[in-house]
């Protein structure tokens, strides 16, 4: 699963700068899959699906830091837990039952990401 964070968050920003994918944005900003990543350019989702990376994607949220699903590995290949989650001091990272992704997924995230 991808980790989100929740309403109950407090805006503390303990969270952005330990993600290691750039997936974690303040509330109100837009973001860009180039950020924190090696995408660059016109990128291919393998489903017909294509946009630029340097292009900025409406924010997710207006109201509380928020996590981009598609740029989320839950560190995984990085560190043994999601780093989000070991820092918030009110325990609003958790995990989206919305996104659900096995290790392996996460991985091969992760290799797109970083162009590894």
């Amino acid at each position: 699963m991808a980790i989100k964070i929740t309403d109950e968050c407090i805006n503390c920003g303990a969270c952005e700068p330990e993600c290691p994918n750039n997936a974690i944005y303040d509330a109100g900003v837009s973001w860009k899959f180039s950020e924190g990543t090696a995408l660059d350019g016109i990128i291919d989702f393998g489903d017909g699906v294509t946009l630029d990376a340097n292009e900025g994607q409406a924010a997710v949220s207006d109201e509380v830091y928020y996590i981009v699903s598609d740029k989320c590995t839950e560190c995984v290949g990085f560190h043994d837990e999601p780093q989000c989650a070991a820092v918030c001091p009110v325990d609003c990272c958790v995990e989206d039952e919305d996104v659900v992704e096995s290790d392996e997924e996460l991985l091969a995230k992760k290799a797109w990401l970083h162009a590894e």
